[in-house]
């Protein structure tokens, strides 16, 4: 649940537009991401654990690979998103996707 509450507050912070889905009340979401997270991201044993971060239905990574991203400031290239000029903060006006955090 922390690390979920990471991305979910980074993004905020940085007002990236979102949409978080709920895998424990949503069997269809559930599906969906276990689905759609590729086989070479995929635990040996057991389904993907949340969070798992989509661009629309484009996998970007779970939350190792978010945390290295935000760690190399390199959270919009991992979100598949294109920086603002001289900014941290993401302006709305310039792009919007739905991003889905399980």
């Amino acid at each position: 649940k922390k690390k979920q509450q990471d991305v979910l507050g980074f993004l905020e912070a940085n007002k990236i537009g979102f949409e978080e889905k709920d895998i424990a009340a949503n069997e269809e979401n559930r599906k969906w991401m276990r689905e759609n997270v590729p086989e070479n991201s995929r635990p040996a044993t057991g389904y993907p654990l949340p969070p798992q971060i989509f661009n629309e239905s484009q996998y970007r990574g779970d939350y190792d690979a978010f945390f290295e991203a935000r760690e190399n400031n390199a959270v919009y290239a991992f979100l598949g998103l294109t920086a603002p000029p001289g900014s941290k903060v993401f302006d709305f006006s310039l792009l919007y996707r739905s991003f889905y955090c399980c």
